[in-house]
């Protein structure tokens, strides 16, 4: 297969049973596991901002797998025709899906640098892999509107205006990747029958400049890894990953709150709890002294 050519004319190329066997198993289990219960306090676990989809923030420090789908001798090397040789991986990240018919992932390109201070369209690519298999709320890409326009969202009166023949629709089973240039324009189709598990590899420049709302919301900041992973990594492997790479690091980042007032409801009510449950336990042992003959047990 001619990944690169193929990227090059279409901006997208799919690539069947990326992932196999025990490794994707590991994967989808590691990743449904993230996806159990909120993340909270001490409990990792998903991220929720909109109503149909659960984020699964830091990937690579779920499983060995991730970090080998990322770092692919076919990624590598097809990226590093496509983008140049100052590529990284700057951000890993999936989300589950929620069954709905309401489209609320529209048609768009990704808009992601300063369009005031980059001349042109700089190159980034993502990498997808479905956990999951697709037959609903499968990605779409517009084949051939990559390098074309600057990132935007899209109306669907003006993809009406496009030929329909150029709609390529991504189905298939859990392990199918796809390379796609997410300048083209893309989105996920609606139905969605079934939850979708997807995860989402992007590979760009970093010295590109990035847009302001991306600054303030601390995107594509250092990568956070596994040490158990990276025990076989090139030179390359570790550049890829950013180590060492300060480009995009905020020291002592303190995001901008949202929900502040339920946040502060929500911990003062956690700390009656865990009063509550302090309690519970000197009343309990205060019981148990009594019944042992006002002995505590060695």
């Amino acid at each position: 297969m001619d990944v690169l050519g193929q990227l090059e004319q279409s901006g997208i190329v799919v690539l069947p049973g990326f992932a196999q066997g025990e490794m994707l198993t590991g994967m989808q289990r590691a990743f449904e596991l993230r996806l159990k219960r909120l993340r909270w306090n001490n409990f990792d676990g998903y991220e929720r901002t909109e109503r149909f989809r659960l984020m699964v923030q830091d990937i690579l420090t779920l499983h060995q797998g991730f970090v080998s789908v990322g770092l692919h001798d076919v990624v590598k090397s097809t990226l590093r025709s496509y983008l140049g040789n100052g590529f990284q991986l700057v951000e890993a990240k999936g989300w589950r899906s929620l069954p709905t018919r309401r489209m609320f992932h529209g048609w768009h390109g990704d808009s992601w640098y300063d369009k005031t201070a980059v001349a042109g369209i700089p190159r980034e690519v993502k990498l997808g892999l479905y956990l999951t298999d697709v037959q609903t709320g499968a990605f779409r890409y517009l084949r051939g509107t990559h390098r074309k326009h600057q990132p935007r969202d899209w109306r669907y009166a003006e993809i009406e205006a496009l030929p329909e023949k150029d709609v390529f629709e991504v189905a298939g089973p859990a392990g199918t990747a796809f390379l796609f240039d997410t300048s083209g324009i893309h989105g996920q189709s609606c139905p969605i029958l079934q939850p979708r598990h997807a995860v989402f590899y992007n590979y760009h420049d970093p010295s590109i400049p990035l847009q302001p709302e991306d600054v303030v919301n601390y995107r594509y900041h250092p990568l956070l890894l596994n040490a158990a992973f990276l025990g076989d990594l090139t030179p390359e492997d570790r550049f890829i990953l950013g180590f060492g790479t300060q480009t995009h690091y905020a020291p002592a980042f303190d995001r901008p709150p949202r929900h502040e007032s339920f946040q502060t409801w929500h911990a003062r009510a956690y700390g009656v709890k865990v009063l509550l449950d302090e309690l519970a336990f000197r009343v309990g042992d205060k019981i148990r002294l009594i019944a042992g003959g006002g002995r505590r047990a060695s």
